[in-house]
């Protein structure tokens, strides 16, 4: 293993998720183990109903395991308080969801400075990097405009330049173009991807479009509880 991937940007260790309905008992994650390397994109499929969405919100501590422990940049997390893991998701964690959820009253170029300004960075240094995520992602002259006003690939990269406004070291996206037709789909893919070998970030991101699954740097599903590795 080289220098740059010395500690993964998330690691699940024994990760343990069980709901009750009634007297069932429902067992999702079973001592699951996954490690996500900085740089590196990885597509979670699984049929519906595995736990996908479980294992996100779990990685991306907005739900606790039962047992097990949650690294974030090496970080342990299984006994943070709700203020920690809200500070610690805040600064180390991007989230991009199949639907954009823009902010309507603001322009795009605000939609992405928002994360910036809660964190407390300056206004200015805030709008400026706002402005080159922006411009990567193809939308430079796209900033003074409301999300109404734009389509729906466009309001999609404003989310993802949201996601990484931060420069999160963690990327979780859940069917990011789910609701997109395939062209623009597919726009939308490549630029997350240069997005991600750019940055250096680590991406885990929930498709059920094997193309685009194809095309990241692994595959791996959910089996019997257990994140198992997909040829």
């Amino acid at each position: 293993m080289n220098e740059a991937k010395a500690a993964p940007a998330l690691f699940l260790h024994q990760v343990v998720r069980t709901f009750h309905q009634g007297e069932t008992k429902l067992e999702i994650l079973r001592g699951t183990d996954f490690a996500l390397w900085p740089g590196e994109a990885v597509a979670l499929v699984a049929p519906s109903g595995a736990g996908k969405s479980t294992l996100l919100q779990i990685s991306g501590l907005l739900e606790k395991a039962d047992g097990g422990e949650i690294y974030v940049g090496g970080q342990p997390t299984a006994h943070m308080d709700d203020a920690g893991r809200t500070a610690l998701r805040r600064l180390e964690i991007g989230f991009v969801y199949q639907f954009h959820h823009l902010l309507p009253e603001f322009t795009a170029i605000e939609n992405i400075m928002l994360p910036q300004l809660i964190r407390g960075l300056a206004r200015h240094d805030a709008k400026q990097r706002s402005q080159q995520l922006l411009n990567y992602l193809g939308l430079g002259e796209r900033a003074k405009h409301r999300p109404s006003e734009l389509s729906g690939g466009e309001q999609q990269r404003v989310a993802i330049a949201r996601a990484v406004a931060n420069a999160p070291r963690l990327l979780l996206a859940d069917e990011p173009t789910g609701n997109l037709d395939p062209n623009t789909a597919d726009h939308v893919f490549s630029a997350l991807m240069q997005l991600v070998k750019a940055s250096g970030l680590a991406a885990l991101i929930v498709t059920h479009n094997m193309d685009l699954a194809a095309r990241m740097d692994r595959r791996v599903t959910l089996q019997d509880g257990h994140v198992v590795e997909l040829k």
